[in-house]
């Protein structure tokens, strides 16, 4: 048997690797370098769009246990993250050049995968995975959509969801003014891995107002025309629209102050802006929860009034799309597969999950449903994002990254969360490792 995957994102890249591990023939399929995303700019595989933090490591978090689980499952994303991370603190975050580089290398040298570098525009019969994440083409989205019609999904396009994802901007290290700005991670957790830069209430109240009353860029190539109007996800919102919740939204969300202590004054600043490493050197540094669609422009002006930025060089300014998915408990099961068909999986943040690594994990699950369908205990965080996906009786699906509160209860009552962490953790450990036995 030979497995079709469609999309060489993280999710493809695992799907791919994971079906050669077993000894299936893979043709990869990817549109790039012939065509590019809204999004999309590197020619390599599993490129990271948005940040280049694949959240935290700590198995006491919902994030570090999705990682443990994978590892377990043989992730290639994790193997590629080790070999080309930068210092993040508690997080696991990656020189993005150097990762998407690792995973081609070794994508392309397995003699188990033929990668075809064409746009895709048909819908396979069988026998394959579909993995073209939130911004599937508008071609194939349209073939999905036909396919799914015709095969008695009730799959018309407005059983197709769609919300707006953006990405932070990059600035150059030695663009940063550190007589303002210090080095610094929160509660002491991984030495100075962050550049901080604090504020004070008046610096704060300027920033604000002026960001609020910013310009944004018109979405163009989508199907709404201002930003009021589109559906945005939670998880990566553009910072100008959580600002106009409040004026201390920033304050409790991406610039809060906590766990530091401004060296100039021996306080906590009244908020703070973190920029983490973009890549092994610590050249470049990303706008740490500044995703935005501003105006390039705009984010220029604006953006330098944060302290120590006043002369930031931007290697990339933040940009805006549009994420699209499926309505998943209707039409996948629990191991992302099309109920009812010949072997067609879905797999990616097309299936809803959101995240780098849940896409990543999702991957590996649908390769393994070609290979051998176990059964994902609910108590793992894989498990438990799987049936979420799958689960029938969610009526307004929204995608779903990994957290704890997806895990069943404990049959111990512990109040302590940290405690009561550590014991989820290492119950969906055991359980994965005695399913997949």
């Amino acid at each position: 048997m030979t497995v079709t995957v469609i999309g060489a994102g993280l999710a493809g890249i695992e799907a791919a690797h994971t079906l050669s591990r077993n000894g299936i023939k893979v043709r990869l399929h990817e549109m790039k370098p012939h065509k590019y995303s809204p999004a999309h700019q590197y020619a390599g595989f599993a490129e990271l769009v948005c940040s280049n933090s694949l959240k935290a490591d700590r198995l006491s978090t919902a994030g570090g246990l999705l990682k443990a689980e994978m590892r377990i499952l043989g992730s290639l994303s994790l193997e590629a993250a080790e070999l080309t991370k930068v210092p993040a603190g508690g997080a696991l975050a990656v020189d993005r050049t150097a990762f998407s580089d690792e995973i081609t290398r070794q994508i392309q040298s397995d003699p188990n995968i033929e990668v075809i570098t064409e746009e895709v525009t048909d819908f396979p019969e069988k026998n394959a995975i579909i993995a073209t994440g939130p911004l599937t083409s508008d071609a194939f989205a349209d073939s999905i959509a036909d396919f799914l019609s015709e095969f008695g999904a009730s799959a018309q396009k407005s059983r197709w969801l769609s919300f707006y994802d953006a990405a932070a901007p990059i600035i150059t290290a030695e663009s940063v003014n550190m007589e303002k700005a210090f080095l610094a991670a929160r509660y002491g957790k991984g030495g100075d891995d962050y550049i901080n830069c604090p504020f004070t209430k008046e610096e704060y109240e300027a920033f604000y107002h002026a960001l609020i009353a910013a310009e944004t860029a018109p979405l163009h190539d989508f199907d709404v025309h201002s930003p009021e109007k589109a559906a945005y996800y939670e998880g990566c919102m553009p910072v100008e629209v959580l600002a106009k919740r409040g004026q201390d939204a920033l304050r409790f969300g991406c610039m809060k102050p906590v766990g530091l202590t401004d060296p100039r004054t021996g306080k906590r600043p009244y908020a703070n802006l973190q920029l983490r490493k973009e890549n092994a050197g610590g050249t470049m540094y990303n706008i740490v929860g500044f995703q935005t669609n501003l105006k390039f422009g705009e984010q220029k002006r604006v953006f330098s009034l944060i302290p120590g930025c006043e002369n930031a060089e931007f290697v990339r300014y933040g940009v805006m799309h549009r994420n699209t998915f499926l309505d998943s408990p209707r039409l996948l099961d629990n191991h992302f597969m099309l109920r009812g068909s010949e072997n067609i999986c879905f797999a990616g943040q097309i299936t809803g999950v959101e995240g780098y690594m849940e896409s990543a994990a999702s991957g590996i699950i649908s390769a393994l449903s070609f290979i051998k369908k176990f059964s994902l205990p609910r108590t793992s965080i894989i498990g438990a994002l799987t049936h979420y996906i799958s689960d029938e009786s969610v009526v307004n699906f929204q995608p779903m990254g990994a957290n704890m509160g997806l895990l069943p209860r404990l049959d111990e009552i512990i109040k302590g969360k940290q405690e009561r962490y550590e014991k989820l953790a290492e119950r969906a450990i055991k359980d994965l490792q005695s399913a997949i036995q």
